[in-house]
């Protein structure tokens, strides 16, 4: 028995302790980044993906690898409540005391999950990790491999002396046109505020300076004054995109599914028989991310073309049919016998060298101005 515990402890550190593959630090390498410099950790649910980031010589944060989710549970939206089999959205910390290499799942860590923001709404649960296998009842499963890769990757960030990284959990890509379909889901005023803090993260290369004040996600601006100007510049973009997007009549839809999703690479291995450990619900992936169209798309018709020069010119020359068909009884002033030039004009033609000759000559008699009637007499007649 004690052998047998023995080897057991023995394997649990070798799998806490694997290196991290050389693709991957290859990676890190061509980024201008090392295994031990800080991390960021960026889940989307919709897309079922996780990215990590890892800050540059410069400084700033860069995407080194994305990684497919195996299963995620639940709906597009927060935690709310323990049990809910939500998986949660929002910025977390995640401690070297968050790290488990005893993990009934073969390694995992705790996202944070429930932050101030969550703590602020009532929400409760605990104990939601990113872990291996392919089961999740409100956890990112990512499967033995990547959940060892991750492990190794974020040991190796605290090893290089970082105290805790950010963990980002997000519904989609907070791009505007996500942004501007799920409009009127009733969790956009939540979203909106990732928007913001997602828009700074990705404007800055800095990781956000996340706080909650009055139930709201707040964010610190940058100290480096270029930063923040290209944060204010990319988010005013971003709005006046999605504006931009729902007058031009983008739909809106609300996506739902029946418990969560998986990512197609791991759809697609499984199909081949790729081994993935125990799998949740898997007659629920059949009804993973279904869209319902609330405001089907408007689309505008197209501006007409511009009329070439060769059929303005057809239209506007003298024998276009246009200057033929005209209302009866119409006469245009240009065909019209002008009054004011002395000699007799009778067409459009002779108007103008008639009149330019005349004042050239000083032949041109002044106007009359005189009024046909005396003013006094006009006024007695009214």
């Amino acid at each position: 028995m004690a052998i047998l515990t023995a080897s057991n402890t023995l394997a649990r550190a070798d799998k806490a302790n694997a290196p991290i593959p050389a693709a991957t630090l290859a990676l890190m390498a061509a980024r201008g980044t090392n295994a031990a410099s800080p991390i960021v950790l960026r889940a989307y649910k919709k897309e079922s993906e996780i990215e990590v980031w890892k800050r540059n010589a410069s400084g700033r944060y860069v995407p080194i690898k994305t990684y497919p989710i195996c299963r995620w549970s639940g709906q597009l939206g927060p935690k709310t409540k323990s049990g809910d089999r939500q998986t949660p959205e929002g910025f977390y910390t995640v401690a070297k005391s968050q790290m488990n290499p005893n993990s009934r799942y073969y390694l995992s860590f705790d996202v944070g999950y429930p932050n101030a923001y969550d703590r602020a709404h009532g929400s409760t649960g605990s104990a939601v990790m990113v872990h291996g296998v392919c089961s999740s009842m409100g956890c990112f499963a990512m499967t033995d491999a990547v959940a060892g890769e991750l492990f190794a990757i974020a040991r190796e960030a605290f090893a290089g002396g970082q105290g805790a990284f950010q963990f980002q959990s997000f519904p989609f890509r907070m791009t505007a046109a996500n942004m501007a379909r799920h409009r009127t889901d009733p969790n956009i005023a939540f979203w909106r505020q990732l928007k913001e803090g997602s828009d700074r993260f990705e404007a800055t290369g800095e990781e956000p300076a996340v706080s909650v004040a009055g139930g709201r996600y707040t964010f610190a601006p940058s100290r480096d004054p270029a930063k923040e100007a290209a944060f204010t510049a990319l988010h005013k973009d971003e709005t006046d995109r999605i504006a931009a997007l729902v007058e031009e009549g983008a739909a809106a839809v609300r996506t739902t599914y029946s418990d969560g999703g998986q990512h197609a690479f791991w759809a697609a291995r499984i199909l081949q028989g790729h081994p993935v450990g125990d799998i949740s619900r898997p007659e629920a992936l059949a009804y993973a991310g279904q869209e319902v169209v609330l405001i089907p798309a408007r689309r505008r018709a197209p501006p007409p073309p511009p009329v070439p020069d060769a059929l303005w010119a057809a239209w506007i020359g003298t024998a276009s049919p246009s200057l033929t068909v005209r209302t009866a009884g119409f006469v245009p002033p240009y065909v019209a016998p002008t009054a004011r030039i002395t000699a007799p004009v009778t067409r459009y033609a002779q108007t103008w060298p008639s009149f330019a000759r005349a004042a050239i000559e000083r032949t041109l008699p002044p106007p009359d101005l005189a009024p046909s009637q005396p003013p006094i007499e006009k006024l007695a007649q009214r």
